[in-house]
């Protein structure tokens, strides 16, 4: 057996000691996979509201952020209150920010695009819907931490192209902009499309720390 090995045992018994003596006061995993989960279902809302006939105040989506914010909220209460936790702190904290700056931009997105008087043309579709694939993936993965490698791997994986779409429409779709003639127009969707992007940012940066925490735990 090599020392790795031999090391990787006596972190397991020594953890295991750790927590017979200091337990867990809360369920970080499920806490984080309950707030996915309501921001997929924000982003789920955003594209109804996208492929709506007529574009009315993004009232549910919203309603579905402040929910969101609240469980959030609640998660760093008990973050500072526990003793001990699953995995690093730091990454509970940042994996749940980053979830959380997914669903706002998507708030962000929708209620400026209805103060704009901005219609979902392609690219906003498109990376809108390349963002509510990504945070499924984000789901599965924390669903997965700890119990299932080669699932977090590929959830990781998926997202990864799904960030990557993102960026390229978000590129090619600042070109095509920089090129109208109309400079009113490209600024409200510049505003638009900026939002997008950076909520592609957000998942980038939690499927990272699911990586970074799925290799800890390896």
């Amino acid at each position: 057996m090599n020392d790795t090995n031999k090391n990787g045992k006596k972190d397991r018994k020594r953890r295991g000691i750790f927590d017979a003596v200091f337990p867990q006061e809360y369920d970080f995993e499920a806490m984080l996979t309950h707030q996915a989960e309501c921001t997929l279902a924000g982003m789920e809302a955003l594209i109804a509201w996208l492929d709506a006939d007529t574009l009315t105040a993004p009232d549910e989506l919203i309603r579905i952020g402040d929910d969101v914010d609240r469980v959030r909220y609640e998660l760093e209460d008990r973050l500072l209150e526990a003793f001990s936790t699953p995995f690093n702190r730091q990454d509970i904290y940042t994996l749940s920010r980053n979830i959380d700056y997914i669903l706002n931009y998507a708030v962000d997105t929708a209620r400026e695009m209805y103060a704009f008087d901005v219609l979902p043309d392609p690219p906003i579709r498109e990376m809108a819907q390349a963002l509510l694939s990504g945070t499924r993936h984000v789901v599965e993965g924390i669903r997965s931490i700890g119990t299932d490698k080669a699932q977090v791997e590929e959830c990781i994986r998926k997202g990864r192209t799904q960030v990557h779409s993102i960026e390229d429409r978000y590129i090619a779709c600042m070109a095509e902009l920089f090129r109208t003639d109309d400079v009113m127009e490209a600024m409200k969707k510049r505003e638009i499309y900026h939002h997008l992007h950076d909520g592609g940012t957000a998942l980038r940066r939690a499927l990272y720390i699911i990586h970074k925490t799925q290799v800890g735990l390896a």
